[in-house]
């Protein structure tokens, strides 16, 4: 039986650039927002998926995880590798004034995250096996003023996914704590990029280097950035609320 290899968040850049990495042999799912997707099917399969199958996907419908896990499992067996790769970004300016705007973007990027991570780590505990990718943000790494919202959102999902990873130690089952920059793409289409800014492609050649490893939990991307934010914490708040975005 092939590799099953399950992206949430199958119109995402970097999950389609991980889904086709590691589609050679495979079967991959594409599980995404109701509508085409041809092209990344196509993709997949040029990359030499064995199969390729699409679901729909509401990232925010917690309630319907479960039972679209359990559904892609009846159709192609167990998800031996999980990318949690959907989220936004948001509007800070809004989400200052609106409090369902805020609430609205702290479920998609947190709670959503946090719900789908303990259905697939409860699935792959019960197996001995299987492999998870979050992608958190150096955003989470310290929260800065410029994106508060956002930056809380994913302060909120590293802190689950480390303690999770503790969690599943032992348990046969690897969860991999992705920490991009910047990344150049459609979702940050507009910005001006930031220092030490990847694309889509970096981040996923790093995630699948990591996934095929085996080893670590977090994962920085580039690598830089860990030493850049373990220096963070000690700017002083006078200076650190000045930083941009």
């Amino acid at each position: 039986m092939s590799q099953v290899v399950a992206v949430f968040g199958g119109r995402s850049e970097i999950g389609l650039a991980v889904a086709t990495r590691l589609a050679p042999g495979a079967t991959v799912v594409l599980a995404a927002r109701p509508g085409s997707l041809a092209e990344a099917v196509a993709a997949c399969e040029e990359a030499g998926a064995q199969r390729v199958e699409v679901f729909d996907f509401d990232a925010d419908d917690i309630a319907a995880q479960a039972d679209l896990v359990t559904a892609i499992e009846d159709r192609v067996g167990p998800i031996d590798v999980a990318v949690l790769a959907f989220g936004i970004l948001g509007d800070q300016a809004i989400a200052e004034r609106d409090s369902m705007a805020a609430a609205a973007l702290l479920h998609t990027d947190f709670i959503a995250q946090a719900a789908l991570l303990t259905v697939l780590a409860d699935r792959m505990r019960q197996r001995g096996l299987g492999t998870i990718v979050a992608f958190s943000s150096v955003a989470g790494q310290r929260v800065r003023r410029a994106n508060y919202v956002y930056g809380s959102a994913k302060a909120g999902l590293d802190g689950f996914a480390s303690g999770l990873a503790d969690a599943l130690h032992g348990s046969g089952v690897h969860l991999i704590i992705a920490r991009p920059g910047f990344v150049i793409g459609r979702m940050t289409a507009g910005l001006s990029p930031a220092p030490f800014s990847s694309t889509p492609d970096q981040v996923a050649d790093a995630v699948v280097r990591r996934v095929r490893s085996g080893r670590g939990v977090e994962l920085w991307i580039p690598w830089q950035l860990r030493v850049m934010f373990a220096v963070a914490r000690f700017v002083p708040r006078a200076l650190w609320r000045r930083m941009p975005r």
